[in-house]
C-alpha cells in the first residue's frame, strides 16, 4: 500500500521546509510513504529546497497555473506513480501534518473514498468573523448541491483512495475544493470528514487578495458548480420565478381589463407576455443543458476507464520492473 502525499507550491520556498519537515514517515497500514510537490511556475527557490529536503517528486510548470490545474497534475503524476491513497495538503504548513493517519484511516479500513479535514473554523483566531460566516454559507451550499454532510468544504486538507482519484475532473480554474466535492456526491464516492488541526498562519492567503475578491470568486465558483451538476434545478428555478412574475403582471391586466379600463393598461399586457415567454424559454434552456450533463456524464465515465487501463498499466509496469530488479 503506496500512499503519496502532495503540495501544491507558489513561491513557498520559506515555509515548504516546515510544512515537510511535519508530515509522517510512517503509517500504520502503509507499507511506502512518498511524497511529491507541484512546483506552480514558482519564481523562488520552491523547487530547490523540495529537492533539497528529499521529495521523490517534481511536476514542474513554467508558468503559475493556478491552484485547480496544479491539484490535477498532481493526481495525475501520483496515480502515474503507483498510489494506492493520495494526501493533498498546503505548503503554508496550515494543517497539522500528524492528523494524515487520520485522513488515511477510513480509506484503510474501505469505509470512505475520500476524506476530508475539517477544520475547526470558529477557532481559527486568523479567520474574520466575515470569512468564518462565509466558509459556513459556501459548506451549506455544497452540502446541498452535492446531497453530503462535509462540514467543511473549501479544506484542501484531503485524501483520495486510487478509485476516487481516476474519477475527479476539475473544470473550474480558481480552485478544485468544491468542485470535487459535488463531483464526488453525485457519482456516489463514499465521503467522510475527520476533524484536525490547524497551525498558525504562516503567512497570508494567496487564495484571498481581498474580501471583496474572495466573496466574488467564491460566488461565481459554487454557482458555476451549481450550473455544471444541477442545470435542470437551476433553470427551471429561475424560470419558474420568471413565469410566475409574468402570470401576476398577466393577472393584473385581466383585473383591470374586466372591469373595463384595460385600455390604459397596454404596457402590463406585453410586459406580461414577454415575462411569460422568458421563463418558458429559460425552462427549455433547462432541459437541454440537463441534457448536455447527461453525456457529460458518459463522457466522464470513459474518461474514467481509459484513465484505468493507462493508470494501472502504468502500475502494472513498475510491479514487473521491480520483480525483475
Amino acid at each position: 500500500m503506496k500512499l503519496i502525499i502532495q503540495i501544491p507550491c507558489y513561491n513557498e520556498a520559506q515555509t515548504l521546509e516546515t510544512a515537510l519537515d511535519a508530515l509522517p514517515k510512517q503509517i500504520d497500514g502503509i507499507d511506502r510513504i512518498e511524497y511529491l510537490i507541484i512546483n506552480d511556475g514558482s519564481s523562488d527557490a520552491t523547487a530547490d529546497v523540495a529537492r533539497k529536503w528529499g521529495v521523490d517528486y517534481v511536476v514542474h510548470f513554467r508558468t503559475n497555473r493556478g491552484l485547480a490545474k496544479g491539484f490535477m497534475a498532481g493526481l495525475d503524476a501520483c496515480l502515474r506513480n503507483g498510489a494506492d491513497i493520495i494526501v493533498n495538503t498546503d505548503a503554508d504548513n496550515q494543517y497539522e501534518g500528524a492528523d494524515i493517519e487520520k485522513l488515511v484511516r477510513p480509506i484503510l479500513e474501505g469505509k470512505s473514498d475520500i476524506v476530508i479535514g475539517a477544520r475547526p473554523i470558529d477557532a481559527i483566531e486568523a479567520f474574520s468573523p466575515l470569512k468564518k460566516k462565509l466558509q459556513h454559507l459556501g459548506s451549506f451550499i455544497v452540502r446541498k448541491a452535492s446531497k453530503t454532510d462535509i462540514p467543511d468544504a473549501p479544506s484542501g486538507f484531503r485524501a483520495y483512495s486510487r478509485e476516487a482519484a481516476m474519477r475527479l475532473n476539475v473544470t473550474n480554474e480558481y480552485t478544485y475544493t468544491l468542485e470535487t466535492i459535488v463531483q464526488a456526491g453525485r457519482t456516489k464516492l463514499a465521503m467522510d470528514a475527520v476533524l484536525v488541526r490547524t497551525n498558525e498562519t504562516m503567512r497570508p492567503s494567496r487564495l484571498m487578495n481581498s474580501m471583496a475578491s474572495y466573496i466574488k470568486k467564491s460566488v461565481f465558483t459554487i454557482g458555476h458548480v451549481f450550473l455544471m451538476y444541477k442545470p435542470l434545478q437551476f433553470f427551471v428555478t429561475v424560470g419558474s420565478v420568471i413565469f410566475l412574475c409574468g402570470t401576476a403582471v398577466g393577472v393584473r391586466f385581466l383585473t383591470f381589463y374586466f372591469h373595463g379600463v384595460g385600455s390604459g393598461h397596454i404596457q402590463s399586457l406585453i410586459l406580461a407576455a414577454v415575462l411569460l415567454l422568458l421563463g418558458f424559454q429559460t425552462m427549455i434552456v433547462g432541459l437541454l443543458a440537463d441534457i448536455i450533463a447527461s453525456n457529460r456524464k458518459i463522457l466522464e465515465d470513459v474518461q474514467y476507464h481509459v484513465r484505468r487501463m493507462d493508470y494501472d498499466g502504468v502500475k502494472l509496469d513498475q510491479k514487473e520492473s521491480a520483480q525483475d530488479r
